[in-house]
């Protein structure tokens, strides 16, 4: 019975120390988690509007949208987004002309997919497949052969869920937006 007791007693104090630890150590860690999250949102959306060379976030939202220009003139949008993978979230910077017609880009910016197949995502061969992409009507992924429409995107093969997890991501934000442009809140 005092060996039992002695290793709840020892097992709660590590316990303790280690919780303590990890709390402090995640409040040392989270200001420079953002700072680094803030800076790669700034540079991605220089990489989905590759013309642009001003941005502006637009504040009255309830999520992260940011206009783009060149030269104080509009030309769309970079849309920060997110939603579930196969294995967790996946974040997206997506570049939108102003009528919100065509993708000028689009980028991962977070992601825990699979090593090898979910994280293939993020290769130029499948995020160059958004560059002037239409996205009326909705965004689709065709598997196992060549994307024939303007609002087509081949999926990777093995990472068919990963693939159609970006798209419904895309579609969603989208949705958003237009919801916005049609209720005046969004120019």
């Amino acid at each position: 019975m005092k060996l039992a007791i002695k290793m709840i007693f020892t097992l709660s104090i590590i316990g303790i120390i280690s919780g303590s630890l990890l709390s402090k150590l995640s409040g040392w860690a989270e200001p420079k988690i953002a700072k680094h999250r803030l800076e790669d949102t700034k540079k991605a959306i220089f990489l989905v509007q590759p013309k642009a060379n001003t941005y502006k976030k637009i504040e009255s939202l309830d999520f992260e949208l940011y206009k783009v220009s060149i030269n104080d003139s509009l030309i769309g949008y970079a849309l920060p987004y997110s939603g579930s993978g196969f294995q967790g979230n996946i974040r997206l910077m997506i570049g939108l002309d102003c009528n919100l017609i065509k993708i000028t880009g689009m980028r991962v910016l977070e992601q825990v997919e699979t090593p090898g197949l979910g994280t293939k995502v993020t290769e130029e061969s499948f995020t160059c497949q958004f560059i002037d992409l239409v996205t009326n009507p909705l965004i689709e992924c065709i598997k196992g052969a060549k994307a024939t429409k303007v609002n087509e995107v081949e999926a990777i093969t093995g990472a068919t869920i990963s693939s159609k997890a970006v798209l419904r991501i895309i579609n969603t934000g989208l949705g958003e937006l237009r919801s916005l442009k049609a209720e005046g809140k969004l120019r």
